[in-house]
């Protein structure tokens, strides 16, 4: 049995410059903002949009690397989890919460020329290098088929999982 799901995705444009910042152990940190919109018709028939604004914060390399290419307008997909932290405020005393997104791949998008680094690369927390998103191969669905000379594949009725 799932004991559950925590998965963010977004695709949005960055609000600010990531800020990077090192913790006490010497792992590399960064936060930033990223600006997500939709546009609807309200009830007049006038179009309207709506801002969402996200707070995300990578770590390790993958932190670096946002540091180093990415920049306040660029667009870019952000895969990660929500999580929300806790601290008490030191003038007030008073609980303060926030909840944000813990970036673990990140895709650059648009042109070079859209707030610098390379375009339509990605970026893995998991990976330790970077690497151009490439067409998907098949990874599911093959079940033992072999392809056929027109490139499509053929599939036997009992080589079918259902």
């Amino acid at each position: 049995m799932a004991r559950g799901l925590n998965k963010v995705m977004l695709i949005g444009h960055l609000g600010n410059d990531p800020e990077r910042r090192e913790t006490a152990s010497g792992q590399s940190v960064v936060n930033f903002t990223l600006a997500t919109s939709e546009g609807f018709k309200d009830s007049s028939g006038n179009f309207q949009e709506r801002t969402e604004w996200h707070r995300i914060v990578a770590w390790g390399k993958l932190a670096d690397i946002c540091s180093q290419y990415l920049k306040k307008g660029r667009q870019v997909y952000i895969e990660g989890r929500l999580q929300t932290r806790s601290w008490d405020d030191n003038k007030t005393g008073e609980k303060k919460y926030a909840t944000e997104i813990v970036c673990t791949d990140m895709q650059m998008l648009g042109a070079k020329d859209s707030g610098g680094g390379t375009s339509d690369a990605s970026y893995s927390q998991d990976r330790p290098s970077y690497s151009r998103p490439s067409r998907p191969e098949p990874s599911s669905g093959n079940y033992g088929a072999s392809p056929s000379s027109g490139g499509a594949q053929e599939f036997e009725k009992d080589d079918l999982p259902f």
